[in-house]
């Protein structure tokens, strides 16, 4: 049917008195699916179990000064004086179990008493609620990426350092390094270190950690298998995996003890990976470290010169410009599978991009280490947890295939916000029975009303 341009139109005429008397007001309606969540899965249990006795104590409670940080992190809230926005919210204390919320101070001084000892609490509470992820989605097999990510400081924050930073070089840092399991797409495992560590000079401990971790719940049944870059190319971190019986794939760096270039221009036969990648695969004798690795070498036209491909042209001038790589890998894998497998690793970055822009990893909310080392925590925490969300209302499951994509497509925590968590609603007690009124928007009803049926079932 075709409508009129005058019932299409309104005449605005001047601007709109403002009032602030009417309680019951919430600007996050969804908050009350998020709730019914994380009443499936017991998180308050949880939280008090891990976290009771073994983290700094408040008036509040910590099991709802975790679930109040949680909220304000899915909300979109960037820093603890956010919480000033979120007063007087009634989906904002239904999900904490609060009558009144904490003020910014409050929470500050909270998280100003925690020191490194309380972390554990933190990490085995993360480690419960990943394991019950890959228990719920029959996971036989684990494809754990690691890398580290730079998290710019201000200049007086504890155990910050000028270090890897390559936009801010002169500007302290920290540099923290996540273990993330591809298929399920969860934070595996956080760790916060100075901006001046190295990443494989410093991931032998960290992946002691994830081994002990995935050991004590339960995953010593699953196969496990890395995936990695050329920063954890080191003697000890391969004998490491070895000893563990984890396999694995990690790029190789072209320095000159490793004898890549010379194979390199060596070598005559390419093949083809796709129309614009050939490979070739070689056994490599590390002569420093007395072993043997196999090795498959990359090279990628492209059509203009980049720092990265440079110096590495040489190797065939009349060939055009190329990006070399090499990967070291126990896996099987022929060329163009391998390369398919290690191109699944751009799960493990959006993660890290959804982390900071999404859900305030890249804060630094506290001049102390363990401070905000917590607050990291606590920003995986609620990612997991809007992973699990999305798991637990009924995604479809996709085909990962060799290249060990997430199971599902999740959506950003952008879109979760735009689609139902930042609805306006009103909290109503028709006949006294406590109702959220959220409009009559047809999509916005679907929507809450699949996720509300699937909780009911």
């Amino acid at each position: 049917m075709r409508f009129r341009r005058a019932d299409l139109r309104q005449r605005v005429n001047g601007n709109l008195t403002l009032r602030f008397h009417r309680s019951g007001l919430t600007s996050y309606a969804g908050l009350e699916l998020v709730r019914r969540y994380f009443r499936e899965i017991a998180l308050t249990e949880k939280l008090r179990r891990h976290l009771g006795g073994t983290t700094p104590n408040s008036d509040y409670g910590v099991a709802a000064m975790m679930k109040l940080l949680v909220c304000l992190l899915i909300v979109g809230g960037r820093r603890v004086q956010h919480v000033l926005y979120l007063r007087d919210d009634p989906l904002v204390e239904r999900l904490s179990g609060l009558k009144r919320l904490p003020t910014a101070r409050s929470i500050s001084r909270w998280l100003g008493e925690f020191r490194v000892r309380h972390l554990q609490g933190l990490i085995a509470l993360n480690a419960e609620l990943v394991e019950a992820t890959f228990a719920r989605l029959g996971l036989g097999r684990l494809t754990i990426d690691v890398d580290g990510s730079v998290v710019s400081t201000g200049m007086k924050v504890a155990w910050a350092k000028r270090g890897y930073n390559p936009h801010r070089r002169k500007v302290p840092s920290y540099y923290p390094i996540t273990a993330y399991e591809s298929q399920s797409g969860q934070i595996v495992r956080v760790q916060n270190r100075p901006g001046n560590v190295a990443d494989g000079k410093a991931s032998l401990g960290f992946l002691r950690d994830v081994f002990a971790q995935l050991g004590a719940h339960g995953s010593r049944r699953r196969r496990l298998e890395f995936r990695m870059d050329a920063a954890f190319f080191r003697r000890d971190v391969l004998e490491l995996l070895d000893r563990r019986g984890a396999q694995y794939a990690i790029k190789v760096p072209f320095c000159s003890w490793t004898g890549l270039r010379e194979i390199v221009r060596n070598n005559r036969k390419w093949q083809r990976v796709d129309a614009s990648v050939s490979c070739f695969e070689r056994k490599l004798w590390l002569k420093p470290w007395q072993r043997e690795l196999r090795v498959v070498i990359y090279r990628k036209r492209v059509h203009h010169k980049t720092r990265k491909n440079f110096q590495l042209d040489l190797f065939d001038p009349a060939d055009g410009h190329y990006e070399y790589s090499a990967v070291a890998t126990t896996k099987s894998l022929h060329g163009p599978a391998l390369w398919s497998f290690m191109n699944g690793r751009s799960g493990h970055e959006q993660a890290y991009s959804e982390l900071k822009h999404g859900f305030a990893f890249g804060s630094v909310p506290s001049l102390q280490y363990a401070a905000n080392s917590a607050w990291q925590m606590i920003s995986v925490l609620a990612f997991n947890l809007m992973r699990g969300f999305q798991i637990a209302t009924g995604l479809d499951r996709r085909s990962t295939l060799v290249r060990r994509r997430s199971l599902f497509a999740f959506q950003s925590i952008q879109t979760l916000r735009y689609e139902f968590l930042h609805r306006a609603g009103m909290l109503i007690r028709p006949d006294g029975r406590a109702t959220l009124e959220v409009g009559s928007n047809p999509a916005v009803r679907s929507r809450f009303l699949a996720v509300a049926d699937r909780f009911a079932a």
